[in-house]
């Protein structure tokens, strides 16, 4: 009988045990409220703790629940048989979230960015036909911020800065002993003019005073700034592969309790070099003279001359090389000619350099005893950027290199230097007599003619046209400092453009002594 009573206590405490394991989950897709119920098999949708083990298993997607109606705690709810912890109620993964609900949160944040404001612009009053925004020491540069809002906002400050500057960046690899390496970084910055003015509002932003507000209708503004570059020179606009020069001005919106909305344009800087002075239009000229040697027999020598009539040229131009190549060795020789662009970068007293080939042009192959005569042959010079010799840590200079092309040894090789302007050379009756007399004194050399009357090239703009310009122009991908790094779909960061760097750089060593 005692036996008998203690199986009946034992059913009624699994009896119990099931019923408090045993629920009836109706969900409510409005509020997704769960609501426990007492009998386990009064409705459909009931699950005990077991079933729902089976169904997680079995990879279906039973219902999660989040709240219950009941109002227990999570705590008690954990007892129940609904804690991630319960050996046999793993939370299985939730539905998938509907493509809307993604597009609705990136509506939201770029609310939460722009807010009413519609678009943020900056436009630049151009000083040329081009419609380019390009300048030059001294000029004023003015333009436009275009703000465009659809309803009524508040604005704490509308505030413009303006930079130019050149920066040099690299980095090299150094070994500090057997199993130590490290990184060594080069940096160096020049400025050459910072500038900033508030358009609307007031100077501190912290101030979330309602006093301190401007209300801003809906439609389009246009709010005018305008600056002056310095006087004195500055650098050449230039994207290069350790370094660069950039002028820009930024545009930034204040809003109170909102994200600013920034906003950054480039412009171009020119300064001006005049290949017309008396340095630039002196001709250049060299000969060189090489003899092979193979152990102990020696061949007869290699000798190269040549010139061009001027230093300075600009882009678009053409080179008329003068030059005589005579092959005395028992090799077959080629004779050849290159412009190189030089971009040297100087940091913390090291100096890295970049050689880039700019244009090129082959001579026919010359045999044993033979000799060619460039009389005149035309490189021309593709619009690239001018020479800047006037930046302390940036300096790009160019060069005419014409050698002979020698198979199994050291090509012979002579280097003309050359000046890139953006000033074109006037017309030859506008030159000073001292000027004439001392070019065609110099003309004799080697006893080639030059073309009396040259025809004046075109000037910078109108080589370098508007097309080839954005050709040479996209958006921003790497980012050296943290600002740049906010640029983004967002648009609290917007960067409209900026120079590619030139392609296909090639590193070359300081001390080199051959180029092929």
């Amino acid at each position: 009988m005692q036996g008998l009573s203690a199986l009946a206590e034992k059913k009624l405490r699994r009896r119990h045990e099931e019923r408090q394991l045993s629920y009836r989950c109706e969900l409510n897709p409005g509020c997704r409220t769960y609501r426990n119920g007492n009998d386990a098999g009064a409705m459909p949708g009931l699950l005990s703790e077991r079933d729902w083990a089976q169904e997680s298993r079995s990879g279906q997607n039973p219902a999660v629940p989040v709240t219950h109606a009941s109002g227990r705690s999570p705590r008690s709810a954990s007892r129940l048989g609904f804690a991630n912890s319960s050996p046999l109620s793993p939370s299985p993964p939730g539905p998938p979230l509907p493509s809307s609900f993604h597009t609705s949160v990136l509506d939201f944040v770029i609310n939460m960015v722009l807010g009413k404001v519609k678009s943020l612009t900056i436009s630049f009053d151009c000083l040329n036909d081009s419609n380019v925004p390009v300048y030059s020491s001294g000029d004023t540069v003015s333009g436009r911020v275009n703000l465009e809002v659809t309803g009524e906002i508040r604005v704490k400050s509308l505030k413009i800065h303006a930079r130019g500057h050149a920066k040099v960046r690299w980095t090299e690899s150094r070994n500090a002993g057997s199993n130590t390496a490290y990184t060594q970084n080069y940096t160096e910055e020049v400025e050459y003019f910072n500038h900033k003015d508030i358009l609307i509002g007031h100077e501190r932003d912290d101030d979330n005073s309602e006093e301190g507000f401007n209300t801003i209708h809906s439609g389009r503004h246009e709010y005018a700034f305008s600056f002056e570059l310095p006087q004195t020179p500055l650098a050449t606009s230039f994207e290069g592969r350790h370094g660069s020069v950039r002028y820009w001005v930024k545009a930034e919106l204040h809003r109170p309790w909102l994200l600013p909305v920034k906003l950054k344009k480039e412009f171009t800087v020119f300064e001006h070099i005049d290949i017309n002075t008396p340095s630039l239009l002196s001709p250049q000229a060299g000969t060189k003279e090489k003899t092979l040697c193979c152990w102990f027999c020696t061949s007869g020598p290699i000798s190269l001359s040549a010139k061009i009539e001027r230093k300075g040229y600009t882009p678009g131009e053409s080179i008329q090389i003068f030059a005589e190549i005579e092959n005395c060795s028992s090799r077959m020789v080629v004779p050849k000619a290159a412009i190189y662009q030089t971009q040297a970068f100087y940091a913390k007293g090291k100096m890295k350099e970049v050689k880039q080939l700019v244009a090129n042009l082959r001579g026919e192959s010359l045999s044993s005893g033979k000799t060619e005569t460039w009389n005149g042959k035309l490189l021309k010079i593709p619009p690239v950027s001018p020479s800047i010799l006037d930046c302390s840590i940036i300096r790009v200079e160019y060069s005419l290199m014409v050698y002979v092309d020698i198979p199994g040894a050291m090509d012979l090789f002579l280097n003309l230097p050359l000046v890139i302007g953006t000033i074109p050379l006037h017309p030859f009756g506008s030159r000073t007599s001292s000027v004439s007399s001392q070019c065609s004194m110099n003309m004799n050399w080697l006893g080639l003619s030059l073309p009396e009357r040259p025809e004046a090239p075109p000037s910078y703009a109108e080589v370098v046209t508007e097309e080839q310009r954005r050709n040479n122009l996209a958006p921003v991908s790497a980012c050296d400092d943290f600002e740049r790094a906010l640029q983004g779909p967002l648009l609290a960061y917007i960067q409209e453009f900026r120079f590619l760097p030139p392609p296909l750089y090639s590193e070359v060593s300081v001390n080199s002594s051959s180029m092929k």
